[in-house]
Parts: structure tokens; C-alpha cells; sequence
């Protein structure tokens, strides 16, 4: 083999094992960045299993309060109406809070969906305790129904002082069986 050759193989297969290492390596980088920016912080219901649950006293003097925002967001080509009864509600922390989210499904066929959640700061996460959740399970709708769906949740009195506002964002997705998408199409 000619020397050109030679170096021309060692830098493709320096390239691809440089390729190789990287692609591993994303998901690990793309986690830090969303941390850090605040983008795709969703997490599964399951990972606060046992989250411990305050209880509701008398008001306290001098508590502070903070701002919860909701967004509501139907994944694309979903025809439904979704939103929360209120853009925003203010809360202290350790009181539960209650608020309902309307959901329509604007369809002719009976459907299924999931309502996945993200939050915002990531600071929030492990001290936003949702007690009560229209995601915790998939909501069923026959075409043309409407419906309330509650989430019911609270604040750790310990959240970082510098954490003044959440944004709870709830996206539907469509998880009709596809058996049932068969029957009715």
C-alpha cells in the first residue's frame, strides 16, 4: 500500500470512531443543555413516586407567593380544544392549589389521548408535587365530548427563594389504539 493510502484509511477510521464516540456522547450533552437552558425538562410521573405530600395549614404570616403559568398544546394535526381554565394562578408554597383544564375533542371518532407534562425552571421539579393529574392516565373522549380535568397540586415551602415563577406546560398527544383507528376509518 501506497503511504498516501495508508493515511488516507488511519483518518477515516480516525473519523469514524471519532463519530462513533460523539453520538454517544450527545445524549448526555443534550441533557446538561436543556438542564441548563430550561428547554425539554419534562419528566415521567414515575420518577417522584414517593414525593412526600405537605399538608395544608393556616395561613402563615409573611409566606411568600409565586406565580404557577399553565400552557396547554395539542400535538400537531390533534383536533381538539385544550386549554387550562387560567393562564395563571399565584399560590404559597405548602397550600394546595386546584385548577382545570378543558379538553373538547373536535373530532367525529371516539379518541384517546396522553397529556404529557414539562416544567420550568428545572429547580421547581422536585418540589412541585402534583397530587391529582389528568396525566397520570389516558383520557378517552367519543367525538364531539367535552370535559373539565383537574390537577390538583403543591409547592414545597422549600423551593428556592430565587424561583418566583413555574410554567407547567401540558402537550396532548393521540394515543388511539390503532386497532380502534382501523375500526373507525
Amino acid at each position: 500500500m501506497h503511504k498516501t493510502q495508508r493515511k488516507t484509511i488511519a483518518i477515516l477510521t480516525l473519523a469514524v470512531v471519532l463519530m462513533f464516540g460523539f453520538s454517544f456522547a450527545l445524549v448526555p450533552l443534550y441533557k446538561v443543555a436543556c438542564k441548563k437552558i430550561g428547554l425539554n425538562t419534562s419528566i415521567p410521573i414515575q420518577s417522584f413516586p414517593d414525593a412526600p405530600v405537605l399538608a395544608s395549614g393556616p395561613a402563615e404570616k409573611n409566606v411568600r407567593s409565586l406565580t404557577v403559568q399553565f400552557i396547554a398544546i395539542t400535538n400537531q394535526g390533534l383536533a381538539w380544544d385544550f386549554k387550562p381554565q387560567a393562564k395563571m394562578i399565584q399560590v404559597r408554597p405548602g397550600d394546595k392549589a386546584k385548577i382545570l383544564f378543558f379538553a373538547r375533542n373536535n373530532t367525529s371518532q371516539d379518541m384517546t389521548v396522553q397529556a404529557i407534562p414539562s416544567m420550568t425552571p428545572a429547580e421547581s421539579i422536585g418540589h412541585f408535587h402534583k397530587l391529582e393529574c389528568f396525566c397520570f392516565n389516558q383520557q378517552s373522549l367519543k367525538a364531539g365530548e367535552a370535559r373539565n380535568m383537574a390537577l390538583v397540586f403543591q409547592v414545597d415551602k422549600d423551593l428556592p427563594k430565587d424561583v418566583h415563577t413555574i410554567t407547567l406546560a401540558y402537550t396532548l398527544f393521540d394515543v388511539t389504539p390503532k386497532s380502534k383507528k382501523k375500526e373507525l376509518g
